[in-house]
């Protein structure tokens, strides 16, 4: 199944398609699609004894799977990926605590430049249940400006040291610089968290595959500077699911095991708040792709724009007052299946995480979806 969800012809089916999942039943699940492919589907539906075409494209799994074997009819896996992502069981959550040592990261740059403080805030973050700590030592924020690959080892290399020596957490490096993440790796960094995706620095996925660590690989329209001046798209999940594997595709051919892989969307990395709202809403289809996500909503943006649209009173004086918004938005994802879950306040998203996936193992039914 995750292999052929990876297949090439994936992300131009899932674009073309635009389908949508929902598990009515049993191994019986529906099909939202645009009316352009009504005419598709009719044919479609002629080849799956199973089928029943209304409103939603109704078909068993099983011929789904045995239409997908077939060569003419490359669409259906697509649809036997996003069917798998829904049948998945939801893993157990687990919270990486964010350790920031930058002067200027959107939410708490400043706080811990230090390198004894910043590895004090990592063993808290440990204590109160972060199963990761991710070192950053340059601020991703929209518009930041780049640093030195010099200052960002400065910055990250002795904090990385304290917390792979005093081993209450798993370390992870969070840079786009495969000079940095190789410094970080040689100190028992064991995950590279990269932004880029591999693109921005050639080096980066070889030094993955070199040394076997995992590897997380990011969605991102545009450079840090400028993703937030017009982000565009015309079907924003179907584009990054598409963006997504062929960064997959990309990581396999350089040798990286598919069992290293995580895959992050870049919620808040060039969209808008529409865009950022569909995809943590739809955030199962990306699932299809058959690797475990990783996600970072923490004190994002996007939910101080909800809490404005919404009329709800003043605007949050700083990032860290966005404590309702991101357990809000921590507990959908994990409801959709988010594997790892970026955060900042690790006591009380831990609380979050844990009451949204023991709510999502109720066999309850799974309503349709609205359009």
């Amino acid at each position: 199944m995750a292999q052929r969800s990876r297949d090439p012809l994936f992300g131009r089916a899932a674009l073309a398609l635009g389908a949508r999942c929902v598990e009515r039943d049993s191994g019986r699940f529906s099909f939202r699609f645009a009316e352009s492919e009504r005419e598709r589907l009719l044919e479609l539906s002629e080849h799956c004894p199973s089928a029943s075409l209304s409103v939603l494209f109704e078909v068993e799994l099983v011929d789904l799977e045995r239409l997908a074997a077939e060569p003419t009819w490359p669409e259906a896996s697509c649809l036997v990926a996003a069917a798998s992502a829904w049948s998945q069981p939801r893993p157990a959550p687990e919270l990486m605590g964010i350790v920031n040592v930058t002067p200027d990261s959107f939410s708490d740059g400043g706080e811990h430049l230090d390198p004894e403080r910043a590895v004090e805030h990592g063993l808290r973050l440990a204590a109160e249940g972060a199963t990761w700590l991710d070192v950053g030592g340059e601020s991703t924020r929209p518009g930041a400006q780049p640093v030195s690959c010099e200052e960002e080892l400065r910055r990250v290399l002795p904090v990385i040291e304290g917390l792979v020596r005093a081993g209450v957490a798993r370390v992870s490096v969070d840079t786009h610089k495969a000079e940095v993440a190789r410094a970080a790796l040689d100190l028992g960094a064991q995950l590279v968290n990269d932004v880029g995706a591999g693109l921005d620095d050639p080096a980066m996925l070889p030094l993955v595959a070199e040394r076997g660590v995992e590897y997380c690989l990011m969605h991102r329209q545009g450079s840090i500077q400028e993703m937030q001046l017009a982000p565009t798209y015309a079907e924003p999940v179907a584009e990054v699911t598409e963006f997504l594997r062929g960064r997959v595709a990309a990581c396999l051919e350089a040798g990286i095991g598919a069992d290293r892989l995580y895959l992050d969307p870049g919620i808040g990395f060039g969209k808008t708040l529409e865009h950022n709202l569909e995809l943590i809403g739809r955030l199962a289809e990306l699932r299809s792709l058959g690797l475990p996500l990783l996600l970072g909503v923490s004190r994002k943006s996007f939910i101080e724009h909800v809490r404005s649209a919404q009329g709800l009173g003043e605007s949050a004086s700083s990032a860290s007052d966005r404590l309702g918004g991101t357990a809000a938005a921590i507990s959908f994802c994990v409801r959709a299946g988010a594997k790892v879950l970026r955060v900042h306040d690790v006591a009380v998203m831990a609380e979050a995480a844990a009451v949204a996936h023991a709510l999502s193992a109720v066999d309850s039914p799974r309503p349709e979806p609205r359009y």
